[in-house]
Formats: structure tokens, C-alpha cells, sequence
């Protein structure tokens, strides 16, 4: 029998009709994997703010569990507080807390310069009322001066009262283990859920890494490039490398596992029916 594991799912708040249609195509069909919960992520600077609320609703409204990201950057204590108050008139009780992104041409950061600093003031306020989860960084942050410090700004984001953490993604297994042994001698005892990429393209891929730190191994960099404009065996392969990482980590007993979806369900399942064959 395989190993029973749970999923969750984040979304992009969509702001056409017809991504609307479709984010909710796409999480009718991944109901059928029964997520523990939707998250819904929060535009650089709080730039889709209302879109965020609005999906998060709409998800709730569905039925299903959903998790709204919050991000620091650029926002007020005031904002944060409205937002806040909002998220529990509407019983939601579970929370992405980020630091976020930096917007292009940004004048100010707003209040909050760093995630523990708004993970702090969410306890300040709402004490234990929201679950919070947090950002976690296997292959290091990309603006981490050291793996000292690195480690010791995700201890700050615990210490402040972060409940669990979901990892960027990443495609070297290792990585993800070397920083759960560095947790365990740092004294971080949450859960730390393994962030999981789907491959669509190259070229998005290499973006999304670029951006985050993340790290595409030279030796899958090299194949999927070998596909050039064959898009449905580079996903094919992309199934299989994925699914493959997955079952590792499902072999170390991971608490579960967080699908970045890019709003889209049917790779992801291919992924999830490998697991649950093997």
C-alpha cells in the first residue's frame, strides 16, 4: 500500500472572467485529491490585496479550506490590521505570512522590513487565533549573506510565533534534508512542508529560480533544454522527475506536500497519481 499523504494547493488570485472560470476549474478537479487547503498568494507590495480577499471568499464559499497569503512589504500597520480583522469576520483562520517582494520603483517598504517582524505583530494582535505558516528557504534565501544567518532569520520567524513553514521549491532532495538537519541543531521544531514545482517550460522555470534562489541542477537544465520547443515531452519528463522527488520525500516521511499550481491542475495531477500508484 502506499503511504498516505496530504496535499495542499496555492493559487494566484485571477482578475479576468475568464481566469476566474478557470481557477475554479482548476480547483474542482483537485478536489479530488481532498487538499487540507487552497492558499491564495498576495501580489508584490499588496498589489492584488482585494483580488486576494475576493478569491479567498470565493474559495471558502465552495467549501474548501482556504489560506490567505499576507506579505509585509510596503503596508502599514493600519492595512495589516484591517486585513486582519477582515480574515476573522470571515472565520478565516490560517495564514501565509511573507516578508513578500520588493516592487519595482517601490518609494517605501512600509512598516514591516522583515517576515518575523510581521509575524510578531499578527500575534501582537490576534494572539493565537490564526495558524501561522511561514516561508523557509532549503537552497537559502537570495539575499541570505550566510547559511548562518539564513537559518537564524527563519529561527526569528518561529521564535516570533510561526506555527509551520513551507519551503521554496527546490529539485535536489538533498537540499531540502540538509536543511532539516540544520533546523534540528538550531532547535526549530516545526513542520516544514516541502514547496513543489510543476515543469511547464524552460524559460518560466529559469525565471521563477532566478528570482526566488532556487536552484535548476545542471543535469535537468541541460535535458529540459534538449526538448527545445516540444512542450509535451519536456512535461512528460518534468512528470516524472517531479513525481520522483516527491516519492523521496515522501520516503523521509515528509508532513505533506504544497503544489505551487500557476492556477493549473492537470500536470500536478499526473504527479499525484504517479504518487498514489507507486
Amino acid at each position: 500500500m502506499p503511504k498516505k499523504i496530504s496535499y495542499s494547493f496555492e493559487f494566484f488570485p485571477p482578475s479576468s472572467p475568464e481566469g476566474i472560470k478557470n481557477s475554479k476549474d482548476t480547483r474542482q478537479q483537485l478536489s479530488a485529491f481532498k487538499p487540507e487547503f487552497y492558499s491564495v498568494t498576495f501580489g508584490a507590495g499588496g498589489s492584488t490585496r482585494d483580488l486576494t480577499l475576493e478569491t479567498v471568499l470565493e474559495i471558502k464559499q465552495e467549501g474548501f479550506n482556504a489560506v490567505p497569503h499576507i506579505s509585509g512589504i510596503s503596508s502599514t500597520k493600519a492595512e495589516i490590521k484591517t486585513l486582519l480583522d477582515l480574515y476573522q469576520q470571515h472565520n478565516i483562520k490560517h495564514l501565509v505570512v511573507l516578508r513578500g517582494d520588493v516592487p519595482h520603483g517601490a518609494v517605501s517598504r512600509g512598516e514591516f522590513k522583515h517576515a518575523n517582524e510581521l509575524v510578531s505583530f499578527i500575534r501582537q494582535e490576534t494572539n493565537d487565533y490564526f495558524h501561522i505558516e511561514v516561508g523557509a528557504y532549503p537552497e537559502y534565501h537570495p539575499e541570505a549573506v550566510s547559511s548562518q544567518t539564513d537559518i537564524q532569520n527563519f529561527k526569528n520567524k518561529v521564535d516570533a510565533g510561526a506555527n509551520s513553514a513551507i519551503t521554496q521549491f527546490f529539485f535536489n532532495a538533498d537540499a531540502y534534508f540538509r536543511f532539516m538537519d540544520e533546523c534540528l541543531i538550531a532547535d526549530i521544531d516545526i513542520p516544514i512542508v516541502p514547496g513543489v514545482m510543476p515543469i511547464y517550460n524552460i524559460k518560466q522555470l529559469a525565471r521563477f529560480a532566478s528570482n526566488c534562489g532556487a536552484e535548476i541542477p545542471r543535469w535537468l537544465r541541460i535535458k529540459l533544454e534538449s526538448y527545445g520547443d516540444d512542450l509535451p515531452s519536456l512535461r512528460s519528463y518534468g512528470v516524472d522527475v517531479v513525481s520522483e522527488l516527491c516519492e523521496t520525500l515522501i520516503g523521509w516521511d515528509v508532513p505533506s506536500l504544497h503544489f505551487y499550481t500557476l492556477n493549473q491542475a492537470g500536470i500536478i495531477s499526473r504527479i499525484i497519481q504517479n504518487i498514489e500508484s507507486t
